[in-house]
C-alpha cells in the first residue's frame, strides 16, 4: 500500500489537488500500511465481532489482493499492496493519458486529478467494495463509491463530465442537483467510501497479513475439492507433471482426480478384497498409506501400506505396484510384490505412513503394536531396536527388479549394532499418524528435508516431532514432555529427543500430523506448520522463531462474517480430521469426515485458503501435462456452504459485456487519433443482465471478422471444441497447413476461442479438407503465448508449399486430459 516515505505527488502532470489533498490523506495512513513489507508476523487484532466493520479486502475478480512483484508507478497509492500488477498499472496510465489529451486547459486543470483517482481505485485492496461488487450478482458501478465531502468537490469542479462517466439514466436525472447526485453515488457501507477508506484504521491496520482474533486464532478459509469419500486417509500426487491427485479410502480404493477436480469413474487401485478393516467407528486397520516413487514418471512404481489377515494373524503389509502399461490411470494389480510384512499383536496402533525423503529412501512409520502402554516385552516394542514396531524404518527400494526387494542404506544408524534391526532409522515412537517432508523456503530453501510427524499419545498428551537419524523419541518412557513409565523415564541412558510441541487432551486426543506450507498461492502462510486433531476437530499451527528456535503455537479458526465471503470459499468442515496433503504445486489440503467409519461416504477433501493475501496474478501459473483418459469422468459438485453469509448461487451468476466508462468519456470530450489503440479497463464483473444498470451496447448483426480471427469446422458431430482450423486474413477465410504444427500452435487457437487447454494438434486433414478455401498459412511456429497465429513465425499470408490433405486442426478443452478419439 503506502510506504513510510513522505507522500509524493501521484503524477507530475496531475493537478495541485492531487499533490496536496491526497498527499495529506496518504500521510495519515503511512504508519499503518507502510509496514506491509516487514517480515511476516502473526498479529493478534481485536475481536472481529467487536469492530464496527469487518476486514474483507477483495478485488474486482472476487479474490484477495496481493503484493505486486514490482511497485506500481502510476497508481502509487497502491504500489505495495492492492489489486493491480505493473502491467495493469501501465494500462491505466495509458488510458489516463488519453483522457487528458481530450480535455481542454480548464478540464485538465480541474478534473485530471479526479480522473486519476477514480481510475486507480480499481487497484485498491477494497476495489470490490468501492465499486459495490462484493459478489458476482451485484451490478458493478461505473465509478467507485464516493464520500459526501469528496463528491461535493468533484461535482462542483467536474459536473460537466458526469454523464460521460456513467450511462446510468438516473445519473442524467440527478446530475444537476449536487445533493441528489452525491446521494446516488455514495455507498450503503460508508466505511468503504473513497477517500476516507484510506484513513480508516480499522480497515488498514494489519491489511495484507493473516488476521487473528483477540485470542490469537488465525482466520482462514477452505475450498471444497472432493466429497462422498469413505474415510479418505491419504491424498498424494505422482510428481509427474500432470497435477493429478490420488485419494485413498480406508476400504482399499484409490481414486484419480484431474486438475479440474473431476474424478475418474474407474479406481486407480482396488485391493478391497485383501484389505482388513470393518465398518465399526474407530477401526484403525485398513488401507493406511501410499506414496509414489520419486522417479515414478519413468519407472511407474508406487508403494502402499495396508492391514491384512494371514490365517489367524493380523499383519501390516508394505507392497510395491506398477502402473498399467495400457492406462496411466490404473495400477497393474498383478504387479504387486510384498516388500515387507510385520505381525501386529493387536488391532490398533498400526502406523501407516509411507514417504520418500530427499535422500531418495523409503521411510516406513510403524505403530507400537497396540493395546495400551506398549506392554510387549521388558521395555516395550518402541524401545526395543530388535523389533520393527514403534519405529521409523528406512530402506532402499531402487534397482530391486533382481535380487532382494530392498536393501539397507549404508548409513542407517544401527547397521553395525548387534541384535538391532538394520532397517531402523529412529525409535521410541508410539503411533505416528501422518508425517511429511518440508519442501523448504521457496527462495532460501531453509528447512528443506525436515521430516515432521504427529505422534498419537496415550492418555495425556499429543506431540509433534521432527525426525532425526538414530534418535529416541521417548515412548514408552515419556508421553509428550512428561514421564509415562517413571522407571524408564529415570534411566540415564534414555537420551531421548523432546517434541517441538505437545498439547494436553483437553485440546484433543488424537493428533493428525500436517505439513509446513510451502505453496505459491498464499505467501503469508510460508513456513507455518499446519496440523490438526482427529477427535476434537481442532486445526492448529506452529511457526518457528528464527532467533530462538522455539515453535510458537496459534490455533486456526474458520473466518466468520465476511472473512470468507469469496466465491467458492467456505468456513466449516467435518469434525474428524483424518489426514493432510500437498498437491504437486505445494498447496495444502486436509481430509475429514462426519462419521469416522470406513463405510460412511461422508469424507471431504478441503483446500486451505488465506483470504487476506494471494500471490500476484500469473506468478503461480503452471501447465499440467496432458492426461490420457480411458474412463468416464465424474464432474465435481460442491456440497458444503458458507455459514453466516448469504451469497448468490451459481445460477444467479451470468457474464455481462464489458463497459469502459473512460472510453465513453473520451468519445464525448473529443475523438482522438483513430490509429491510437485504447487499453480497456477491468472494472467489470459478472452479473445478471436483467439487473444491469447500463444500457446495452450491442451492435445489430454479426461483427465483421478481424485479421487473426479463427473458427473450427468439420467435426462430424458438430462439437465446438474441435475441428479444422480456418483463419481470417486479408479479407478472406482460409486454412492452415500442418507442417510444423504442434500443441503450442494449437494452444494459441484454443486460448483465442476461450478454452484453457489444447488437447491435440490434429494433422493430415483429420477434420476434412477445406477445398473451397485458399491455404493462407504454412510452416507456422508459435511459442504458445501469441494472441493469434498471425503473430507467430510464418513465411507470410498466402505463402505455402502444401495441399489441403495437410489441413491442420485442433481439439480444445477446459480440462487438461487428452480425449481418446
Amino acid at each position: 500500500m503506502v510506504s513510510g516515505e513522505p507522500a509524493m505527488p501521484l503524477r507530475s502532470s496531475g493537478s495541485s489537488r492531487v499533490q496536496g489533498g491526497l498527499a495529506r490523506l496518504l500521510s495519515q495512513v503511512q504508519g499503518g500500511l507502510a509496514r506491509l513489507l516487514s517480515p511476516f508476523v502473526l498479529v493478534c487484532l481485536s475481536a472481529l465481532w467487536l469492530a464496527p466493520v469487518t476486514l474483507h479486502p477483495q478485488c474486482l475478480d472476487f479474490k484477495p489482493p496481493f503484493r505486486p512483484q514490482q511497485q506500481l508507478e502510476f497508481c502509487v497509492t497502491y504500489r505495495e499492496f492492492g489489486c493491480c500488477d505493473p502491467a495493469r498499472d501501465r494500462e491505466l496510465q495509458g488510458t489516463y493519458d488519453r483522457v487528458l489529451d481530450s480535455l481542454d486547459y480548464y478540464g485538465h486543470a480541474m478534473c485530471a486529478g479526479y480522473v486519476q483517482e477514480l481510475l486507480c481505485q480499481e487497484c485498491s485492496p477494497y476495489a470490490a467494495h468501492l465499486f459495490d461488487a462484493e459478489d458476482p450478482s451485484t451490478p458493478v458501478r461505473t465509478i467507485p463509491g464516493l464520500c459526501p465531502d469528496y463528491c461535493s468537490q468533484f461535482w462542483k469542479k467536474c459536473s460537466s463530465i458526469m454523464t460521460a462517466i456513467s450511462d446510468d439514466p438516473h445519473v442524467a436525472k440527478v446530475k444537476a442537483d449536487q445533493a441528489l447526485f452525491c446521494q446516488y453515488v455514495q455507498l450503503d457501507d460508508v466505511d468503504y467510501c473513497y477517500p476516507h477508506i484510506l484513513s480508516n484504521q480499522q480497515l488498514t491496520q494489519g491489511l495484507g497479513r493473516v488476521q487473528a482474533n483477540s485470542e490469537g486464532c488465525l482466520q482462514l478459509c477452505l475450498e471444497e475439492v472432493a466429497n462422498g469419500l469413505r474415510n479418505p486417509l491419504a491424498m498424494v500426487h505422482a510428481n509427474d507433471g500432470t497435477h493429478r491427485f490420488f485419494v485413498a479410502e480406508q476400504v482399499g480404493l484409490v481414486w484419480t482426480y484431474l486438475p479440474d477436480r473431476s474424478k475418474l469413474e474407474r479406481p486407480f487401485l482396488n485391493i478391497t478384497k485383501a484389505v482388513l478393516t470393518s465398518a465399526w467407528e474407530g477401526d484403525e486397520r485398513g488401507f493406511l498409506g501410499m506414496t509414489f516413487h520419486p522417479n515414478y514418471k519413468y519407472n511407474g512404481k508406487l508403494y502402499v501400506y495396508y492391514s491384512v489377515e494371514v490365517g489367524f494373524d493380523e499383519r501390516i503389509r508394505i507392497s510395491e505396484f506398477h502402473v498399467s502399461a495400457g492406462d496411466m490411470n490404473v495400477v497393474d494389480h498383478g504387479s504387486e510384490r510384498v516388500i515387507l510384512e510385520i505381525d501386529e499383536p493387536a488391532s490398533n496402533h498400526n502406523g501407516g505412513q509411507l514417504l520418500f525423503a530427499d535422500d531418495g529412501y523409503l521411510y516406513i512409520f510403524t505403530g507400537d503394536g497396540g493395546m495400551a502402554g506398549d506392554p510387549f516385552g521388558k521395555y516395550g516394542n518402541s524401545q526395543n531396536r530388535s523389533a520393527l514396531l514403534g519405529k521409523v524404518l528406512r530402506i532402499d527400494v531402487d534397482d530391486n527388479e533382481r535380487g532382494p526387494l530392498y536393501r539397507i542404506p549404508p548409513d542407517n544408524p544401527f547397521v553395525h549394532e548387534r541384535g538391532a534391526r538394520p532397517e531402523v532409522y529412529a525409535y521410541g515412537v508410539r503411533n505416528m499418524w501422518r508425517c511429511s517432508v518440508d519442501r523448504g523456503d521457496p527462495l532460501t530453501k531453509e528447512g528443506k528435508g525436515r521430516i515432521f510427524c504427529g505422534d498419537v499419545g496415550q492418555n495425556k498428551f499429543e506431540e509433534i516431532d521432527i525426525i532425526e537419524k538414530g534418535r529416541n523419541y521417548g515412548w514408552r518412557a515419556k508421553e509428550g514432555f512428561s514421564c509415562y513409565d517413571k522407571k524408564l523415564c529415570a534411566n540415564s541412558s534414555l537420551d531421548d529427543v523432546l517434541p517441538i510441541y505437545a498439547y494436553p487432551h483437553k485440546m484433543g486426543k488424537s493428533v493428525t500430523g500436517g505439513y509446513v506450507y510451502r505453496g505459491c498461492e498464499y505467501p503469508n502462510l510460508n513456513g507455518i506448520y499446519i496440523f490438526g486433531d482427529f477427535m476434537s476437530g481442532r486445526l492448529m499451527s506452529l511457526q518457528e522463531d528464527g532467533g530462538t528456535g522455539r515453535w510458537e503455537y496459534h490455533e486456526i479458526c474458520m473466518g466468520m462474517g465476511l472473512t470468507c465471503a469469496f466465491p467458492g470459499l467456505i468456513n466449516n468442515y467435518h469434525q474428524y480430521i483424518i489426514s493432510f496433503a500437498e498437491d504437486e504445486a505445494g498447496e495444502l489440503y486436509f481430509m475429514s469426515t462426519k462419521i469416522p467409519s470406513a463405510t460412511s461416504p461422508s469424507g471431504v477433501v478441503y483446500k486451505v485458503v488465506d483470504p487476506s493475501r494471494r500471490a500476484p496474478p500469473r506468478q503461480c501459473h503452471y501447465d499440467p501435462l496432458p492426461v490420457r483418459v480411458k474412463s468416464n469422468l465424474l464432474k465435481f459438485t460442491p456440497q458444503e456452504t458458507l455459514i453466516g453469509v448469504e451469497l448468490p448461487t451459481k445460477e444467479e451468476q451470468y457474464p455481462t459485456e464489458s463497459y469502459d466508462w473512460l472510453q465513453e468519456l473520451i468519445d464525448q470530450l473529443g475523438e482522438p487519433d483513430p490509429t491510437t489503440p485504447f487499453p480497456t479497463t477491468t472494472t467489470t464483473t459478472s452479473k445478471p443482465p436483467k439487473h444491469s444498470r447500463r444500457k446495452g451496447r450491442r451492435k445489430k448483426g454479426k461483427p465483421k471478422p478481424q485479421d487473426g480471427d479463427v473458427r473450427l469446422v468439420g467435426d462430424e458431430q458438430g462439437r465446438s471444441d474441435r475441428g479444422r482450423v480456418e483463419i481470417y486474413a486479408n479479407g478472406e477465410w482460409g486454412t492452415v497447413c500442418d507442417d510444423l504444427w504442434t500443441t503450442k500452435n494449437a494452444a494459441v487457437i484454443c486460448r483465442q476461442l476461450g478454452f484453457r487447454y489444447a488437447l491435440k494438434a490434429a494433422k493430415h486433414a483429420e477434420f476434412g479438407e477445406g477445398r473451397d478455401l485458399r491455404i493462407l498459412l504454412d510452416d507456422v511456429q508459435c511459442n504458445g503465448m501469441e494472441v493469434s497465429l498471425l503473430d507467430c513465425k510464418h513465411p507470410g499470408v498466402g505463402t505455402h508449399n502444401c495441399a489441403h490433405y495437410e489441413d491442420a486442426g485442433v481439439i480444445c478443452g477446459n480440462s487438461d486430459y487428452v480425449v481418446e478419439v
